[in-house]
Parts: structure tokens; C-alpha cells; sequence
């Protein structure tokens, strides 16, 4: 699905599954994103910066000049059992 700089501010976007989409350069601005699926998605230049719960696998997803806050980025270390 291509849903590149696509706006999901202030979505609750908690169990939506994006598994192979498209999502380049969008915004996740205050995006609630618990048990969100993210698999072979395309993320580049998505701003993250905002966002809260997500955990992403940095194996399966393209993350180029993607943005995270300090205090959420730990979502990209679980798959790796790191705390």
C-alpha cells in the first residue's frame, strides 16, 4: 500500500498492521502505536519524534533518515533482547 507523507497526527493507530507498505517521509506526530506491525515497510524520512509505543525491527523495515525520540528509540532495540 503507498501511503508515502502520509499525516497520522494524533492517530491511535495502536494494532494497525502496515506489512509492506509504503510509509517514506510520513508523520506518526503524537501517533499512539502499541502492537502496530511494521514488516518489510518502507519508513524512510518518517517522523517518528512524537510518536509513542511502537517497536520496529530495523532487520525488516528501511529506516534511512528515519526520526526517533530519545525516550521511545529503545522500541528498535527490543528484537535484539536489548534493554
Amino acid at each position: 500500500m503507498k501511503l508515502k507523507s502520509c499525516n497520522f497526527i494524533d492517530c491511535n493507530l495502536e494494532e494497525a498492521d502496515f506489512t509492506e507498505c509504503n510509509l517514506a517521509e510520513a508523520n506518526f506526530d503524537r501517533a499512539v502505536l502499541n502492537r502496530t506491525v511494521f514488516f518489510h515497510t518502507n519508513l524512510e524520512q518518517a517522523d517518528f519524534s512524537t510518536a509513542i509505543g511502537y517497536e520496529i525491527d530495523p532487520r525488516h523495515n528501511s529506516l534511512r533518515k528515519a526520526r526517533f525520540s530519545l525516550a521511545e528509540v529503545i522500541g528498535l532495540l527490543r528484537p535484539f533482547s536489548i534493554v
